[in-house]
């Protein structure tokens, strides 16, 4: 399965992290975030990686080069920044059958093979890690509702009174479907092709979207202080592994 990377971003969020350089070269526990994203993506079982690139993108390309750990990299350029399903519509040349999506901006410890399994496994339409978050924070996110039987029945992003608190957390899995759904959106109030937009499109059209509970933690570092957050987990999560005990308060 090959997987897209989106990496377009400039980060003015991360300032001054990102003041000479792109979103996904922020660096986390010393590893760019986009390093972070590649390691896990290569152990779901990627065998090529679509890398969208717009905002400084020769420090990208010059870094990573056309390969990752013997796995093809091929860039596409988002000229303007108009939104998730903009950026996809990037590689859709570069894509024939099922793929994983990840945004390069998400530091996972997570149960992502799950999602990549019910792709795979019950050829569903699309399948989405899904998370709850405080009420306070959801306005932040593309916010789903389900049904009983765990299918996304509706999409909204980043929506000012949001009517849950379940979001999407960054990693999909999708159907070439997706692409033909990205081209019949239209701008949104924010002037962006949003993503939410054209999965409730998927959603009218009959498609199925299963939603898969996370098990696990992520952080999508937006912000400085979700830098030093996802670093500290990192740790947290390196001394749980080399002591087989989670660390104690203060440790």
């Amino acid at each position: 399965m090959n997987a897209v990377v989106l990496a377009a971003g400039e980060g003015t969020r991360l300032r001054p992290l990102t003041e000479d350089k792109p979103k996904g070269m922020v660096e986390v526990a010393e590893k760019p975030l986009l390093t972070h994203c590649f390691d896990q993506l290569l152990e779901l079982g990627a065998d090529e990686l679509v890398v969208v690139v717009g905002y400084r993108k020769e420090i990208i390309i010059d870094h990573y080069g056309d390969t990752y750990e013997d796995i093809p990299i091929t860039y596409t350029h988002q000229r303007d920044q108009k939104g998730l399903a903009h950026a996809l519509l990037t590689v859709e040349e570069h894509i024939e059958d099922d793929f994983m999506l990840m945004l390069g901006d998400n530091i996972f410890q997570a149960n992502l093979a799950d999602v990549v399994r019910r792709q795979r496994e019950d050829r569903a339409d699309a399948a989405f890690l899904v998370e709850e978050v405080p009420w306070e924070e959801a306005s932040r996110y593309g916010v789903c509702d389900t049904n009983q039987y765990g299918e996304i029945t509706d999409v909204v992003e980043k929506p000012e009174d949001p009517p849950s608190n379940l979001v999407m957390t960054g990693f999909y899995t999708f159907t070439p479907a997706i692409f033909h759904a990205c081209h019949l959106v239209q701008p949104s109030n924010r002037d962006e092709y949003e993503i939410s937009d054209a999965i409730d499109l998927l959603i009218q059209s009959g498609r199925t979207i299963d939603a898969i509970p996370l098990d696990g933690w992520r952080i999508d570092v937006g912000y400085p202080e979700d830098r030093e957050d996802a670093e500290t987990r990192l740790q947290n999560q390196l001394n749980t592994d080399k002591t087989g005990r989670e660390p104690a308060e203060g440790d």
